[in-house]
């Protein structure tokens, strides 16, 4: 069985708090009709702190979506690299061992993909795979995940690395003042995430069944209107409601691997927002301490996109992981309105990398 390993995390060291972030919604909207609803929302995310790429005053210019994207490509490789390594460490595995590299990232665009780079840079085989996945938003993180379980069920002996880069804050838009973008403007921030999943060996969650599911007829409910400006977030207000048609989907997925989704030993969720892990809670009819990891995540860091999945896991890792054949799910949601699910069990295997 692929094992999922030892994620390791990175914010960058500039940081903005909820008093800050509520400051500048005062300051820069004063006049706005729907000021104290976008107020209170970003109140109730529960995020206390987040980390962004530049420090706010250069954030909040718009300097061109030019200017910005080569300031994602200028960021991910010079924090990106040493991400990974502490990933490819924590697997007790060299870069000669990754027979795949999986990237995703929402948040800015280059071709060749930053895996061609990282080929070239970091000395992986020449004959690593590539897997850049670009438009699944928050999902992503999930789909990696379930892209690498695939490839090691194909390839038995292979191991593949996830990477996710996320820096939101360069997707801000001064001119958007609908309450979906004043929301995400007190929500969103910037991580890089890594993890290996091993062919065999290794300590984490061995993948045993994924899935994926779309909401019909939701695919304008989370989207990028992409203008000469760069990205410009879409947030539906049905989007927070969304816990109630995907948790049978969890349910079916963990059904059909003969679990119970309401009786699992840990869950890692991908925290959208508290009513997101409030409804599944609800509808998962599974105690609110299961979702610790997500909402420390969100508090935190703010919803990092793609990395959040990852954050949580390592979180588990950090409080001692579970117990031997501890059964869990994975679960990251994003546009389409899509889920990306996983079960698995934690394993605590050997450190051979072949």
């Amino acid at each position: 069985m692929a094992t999922l390993c030892r994620p390791s995390v990175s914010v960058p060291e500039h940081v903005i708090t909820m008093e800050e972030t509520l400051e500048l919604a005062r300051s820069r909207h004063a006049d706005h009709p729907q000021l104290p609803l976008a107020l209170r929302l970003i109140e109730n995310t529960g995020v206390r702190t987040r980390h962004i790429v530049q420090p706010i005053e250069e954030t909040l210019k718009h300097p061109g979506f030019e200017e910005r994207n080569k300031l994602y490509e200028a960021e991910a490789k010079a924090r990106v690299p040493a991400v990974i390594q502490r990933a490819l460490d924590d697997a007790e595995l060299l870069t000669s061992d990754i027979d795949v590299i999986i990237y995703v990232s929402c948040t800015g665009f280059m071709m060749p993909s930053l895996t061609a780079w990282l080929i070239n840079e970091m000395d992986f085989d020449s004959t690593t795979r590539q897997l850049p996945i670009a438009q699944l938003g928050c999902a992503a993180g999930g789909a990696a995940i379930n892209r690498a379980h695939d490839f090691c069920s194909a390839y038995p002996h292979a191991n593949a690395l996830i990477v996710a880069c996320e820096f939101c804050s360069l997707c801000y838009q001064p001119t958007d003042l609908g309450v979906g973008s004043l929301l995400s403007n007190g929500l969103f921030g910037d991580g890089i995430a890594a993890a290996v999943v091993r062919g065999r060996g290794g300590t984490g969650v061995s993948l045993e069944r994924n899935g994926s599911y779309l909401i019909p007829k939701t695919e304008d409910w989370i989207a990028y209107d992409v203008r000469a400006t760069g990205f410009h977030f879409l947030l539906d207000k049905r989007v927070p409601a969304t816990m109630e048609p995907l948790a049978p989907a969890l349910k079916d997925l963990a059904g059909t691997h003969g679990w119970d989704a309401s009786d699992l030993d840990f869950y890692i969720i991908h925290a959208g927002g508290p009513r997101i892990l409030d409804d599944l809670s609800k509808f998962l009819e599974v105690d609110p301490h299961a979702f610790r990891f997500s909402r420390a995540t969100l508090t935190e860091y703010g919803n990092i996109a793609s990395a959040v999945v990852l954050d949580a896991l390592r979180r588990l890792f950090e409080e001692g992981g579970a117990e031997e054949r501890a059964r869990g799910l994975l679960a990251g949601f994003g546009p389409g309105i899509t889920a990306e699910m996983t079960v698995g069990r934690w394993v605590n295997g050997d450190g051979n990398a072949r």
